[in-house]
C-alpha cells in the first residue's frame, strides 16, 4: 500500500476516523452484516450475499492490507466503515477496464456502511467529504466508485456530492470525483 496521509481524524461532530486494526475485524464484519440485513429489509438485494457467509471484498485481508477505515464514536462503537483501494480490484477492472499506463490516478471505494444508530445524521455525507479531503493517497487524486444503477437513492446521493456519472455497465453506475489534493 502507498503511503497516505491522514488530514483530519474529526469526520463530525463525535466521530473519528482511523485506519481500521485487526481487533476491529468482529465489529466491521457485524456492522456490514447488519447493514446486508437493513437493506435486504427494504427489499434490496444489494450485498445479500453477505447474509450467505460470502464476502467478495475479504474484509479481514482489507483491514490487515490497511484499507479499511472505520468512522467511531467517543465510546467506540462502530458508526460507519468504508474500505479504500489505492489499486483497483478484479472486480474494479472489469467494471471500469484496464487500465493504461499513467492512468492510475484513482483510488476506489467500497463497502461504505452506516450503524443504522447513527442513521439519519448526514455521517455517510461526511464520510464521503473525508474520502475527498480527510485522507491522502501518495499519486492519488480521483476517488472511484460504483453502485447498483437501480438504487435511486443512492445514485442521487453521489450525484448530489458532486460525484461524475462516467458511465454504467453490468448494471452499476460508475462515478468519480477530483480529491482536494491535485
Amino acid at each position: 500500500m502507498n503511503p497516505f496521509i491522514i488530514h483530519q481524524t474529526h469526520v463530525q461532530e463525535g466521530i473519528v476516523a482511523r485506519q481500521a486494526k485487526p481487533e476491529d475485524a468482529d465489529a466491521v464484519l457485524a456492522l456490514l452484516l447488519g447493514t446486508a440485513k437493513w437493506l435486504q429489509s427494504t427489499g434490496s438485494t444489494q450485498w445479500s450475499a453477505l447474509l450467505r457467509g460470502e464476502d467478495s471484498h475479504d474484509t479481514p485481508a482489507a483491514i490487515r492490507r490497511g484499507e479499511t477505515f472505520v468512522f467511531a464514536a467517543a465510546d467506540g462503537e462502530l458508526a460507519g466503515v468504508f474500505i479504500l483501494m489505492q489499486q483497483p480490484s478484479p472486480w474494479d477492472r472489469d467494471l471500469w477496464g484496464e487500465l493504461t499506463e499513467g492512468e492510475d490516478r484513482a483510488f476506489y471505494l467500497h463497502r461504505l456502511a452506516i450503524n443504522r444508530r447513527f442513521a439519519g445524521r448526514k455521517l455517510g455525507e461526511a464520510m464521503m467529504r473525508w474520502a475527498e479531503s480527510g485522507i491522502q493517497f501518495e499519486g492519488k487524486t480521483l476517488v472511484r466508485l460504483d453502485c447498483i444503477a437501480s438504487n435511486e437513492a443512492l445514485n442521487r446521493f453521489y450525484s448530489g456530492l458532486g460525484y461524475a456519472h462516467r458511465r454504467a455497465t453490468n448494471g452499476f453506475n460508475l462515478y468519480e470525483k477530483q480529491t482536494a489534493f491535485q
